[in-house]
């Protein structure tokens, strides 16, 4: 019995030998995996950081982006006022010249109208 009882005992305490060869291994690869949790924790850091100034960017894009689509809108509007104003002076233009056309006058009569008119000057 004691004869087993040694036997026991040193397989025991080969098993509890390898058992702390594992316990150690296990705790290196502990160690190793906390490192490696690390490098990732500061690239994730990293990558919300460059999230963060690409945002900022993004939000200094759209802002240019708002104004040039409001100068844009303003001068659209100032072409359709040209435009407009354009076309109205076209218009006063033919109605000027319609009236105009009415009138004969020869050279004579014309110098003399035109000296009457204020602000004009006879012809020489």
């Amino acid at each position: 019995a004691a004869k087993e009882i040694k036997n026991l005992i040193q397989t025991s305490g080969s098993q509890v030998g390898a058992g702390v060869q594992l316990v150690g291994k296990t705790g290196e690869a502990l160690r190793i995996i906390a490192g490696q949790v690390a490098e990732i924790d500061e690239l994730v850091a990293n990558i919300a950081a460059s999230a963060q100034e690409q945002s900022l960017g993004l939000a200094q894009i759209n802002g240019a982006i708002n104004q040039m689509d409001q100068a844009t809108q303003q001068n659209a509007a100032m072409v359709e006022e040209s435009t407009a104003a354009t076309q109205s002076v076209a218009h006063e233009a033919e109605a000027l010249a319609e009236a105009t056309s009415q009138f004969r006058l020869s050279g004579a009569v014309s110098n003399i109208s035109a000296a009457r008119r204020p602000g004009l000057r006879r012809a020489s």
